[in-house]
């Protein structure tokens, strides 16, 4: 999509550039925020634990909504990835240059 690096190590921390919901097989994008939201997440996890750390290593997350009404929506399946222990967090309304997008996220893992 553009010149920059999924996830880059600065000491003990690693930055996720934003991910969206595009299923790295396939390219394709599903229509429901539910979806959206599970794969963009998986997506983030694969960079972390490509970098050997995990989502319990994650302490900020900024999430980007098209819709903000898809809030509680979004809101069911994040909680299935931090169950404990959740990281800070960050929710905000905007607009995509990709239609069909209806989320990003991007995050910020710490480990000593």
């Amino acid at each position: 999509m553009g010149p920059y690096s999924q996830g880059i190590k600065a000491g003990s921390f690693l930055f996720i550039a934003g991910q969206g919901p595009a299923d790295p097989k396939t390219g394709k994008m599903a229509s429901d925020i539910e979806t959206q939201t599970r794969q963009t997440l998986q997506n983030v996890k694969a960079i972390i634990e490509a970098s050997g750390l995990s989502l319990s290593d994650v302490v900020k997350v900024s999430i980007f909504l098209k819709n903000g009404s898809d809030f509680q929506k979004m809101n069911e399946v994040y909680r299935t990835f931090f169950q404990n222990n959740p990281p800070t967090r960050t929710t905000i309304e905007v607009k995509f240059v990709a239609p069909d997008m209806l989320i990003e996220i991007d995050a910020i893992a710490y480990r000593d």
